[in-house]
């Protein structure tokens, strides 16, 4: 992997319930630290606590990097890709130059992430992340019918690449990762929630990535899966309370721009393989650090 604009990935686990208090500890750390994030106030609401937990990383990443708030702001290209730029204050202009730290941040379900990197701010930003719950959805449908309900998303050489022979775990599997690494070249390049998915075509067995039918050159795809256990509350209203403890999939793509004359495909298959640029957290453990995102 390149020593050249180093990678980090952080994921959230959004491995239980949360509560209107911890809903409102996060909310006002979002409201207070980040003013240009606007997340309206709804408690009830699990996918505004996804957007405030996923704004939270940011923080954090800093907060581990011992960069009090007052010292970085949080800027924006005109394409909506965002970078930290910290204060120069005696940072020599060369360091300061490299100091910039792109990020890109997402979430699907019970899965919040950010991926970020430092360096030239006209590099850092070109940074994406995609992250797809293994799952047919809703909940029932087959996998062919799920399949078949993305088709649009699809080019006819991924269609190929989903066939029924492979089994439902295979197919979805490999579904999921083709939309994963859309997603995140998708966001990686900044472009608005109504691209064309089918525009690009990526071979995961042949590892090819093309765009309008042309190579896509200079792309690294990190591709990586992420196992959750998550307490689900199954009682039926009214009843008394009882989670179960269920096992959820995502597949996971962190693209990143690097110019070189091919683009790659780097497949992280085990905990190891991801210790070293991949952290896992979960929803008390960014609790507890709340009190320090502030200083």
């Amino acid at each position: 992997m390149s020593s050249d604009c180093p990678i980090l990935v952080w994921m959230i686990s959004l491995n239980r319930e949360y509560t209107r208090e911890e809903y409102n500890a996060c909310h006002k750390v979002v409201n207070d630290c980040l003013p240009h994030v606007k997340i309206p106030y709804d408690p009830p609401n699990a996918d505004s606590f996804r957007q405030v937990m996923t704004h939270m990383l940011p923080l954090l990443m800093m907060r581990h990097r011992r960069i009090p708030r007052a010292k970085w702001r949080d800027c924006i290209t005109s394409n909506g890709k965002h970078w930290i730029e910290q204060t120069p204050d005696d940072m020599p202009p060369e360091k300061f130059l490299h100091s910039m730290i792109g990020y890109h941040i997402a979430y699907e379900t019970s899965l919040c992430g950010m991926a970020m990197t430092q360096g030239i701010q006209r590099r850092v930003v070109n940074i994406g992340l995609g992250i797809k719950h293994v799952a047919a959805e809703p909940y029932g449908v087959g996998v062919k019918a799920y399949t078949e309900s993305l088709a649009h998303k699809l080019t006819s050489t991924e269609r190929t690449l989903l066939t029924p022979e492979l089994g439902d775990e295979v197919a979805l599997r490999r579904l999921c990762t083709i939309l994963a690494l859309k997603q995140a070249y998708i966001h990686a390049i900044g472009q608005p929630p109504g691209f064309d998915w089918a525009r690009l075509e990526f071979d995961v067995p042949g590892q090819t990535a093309r765009g309008d039918g042309h190579p896509l050159q200079g792309w690294e795809f990190r591709i990586f899966r992420a196992s959750l256990g998550v307490a689900r509350n199954v009682a039926p209203p009214g009843a008394q309370r009882r989670d179960v403890l269920v096992e959820e999939q995502y597949q996971c793509v962190c693209a990143f721009f690097r110019g070189t004359k091919e683009s790659t495909f780097v497949f992280n298959e085990t905990a190891k393989d991801l210790e070293n640029w991949v952290q896992f957290i979960n929803i008390d453990q960014m609790l507890k650090v709340i009190p320090k995102l502030t200083a």
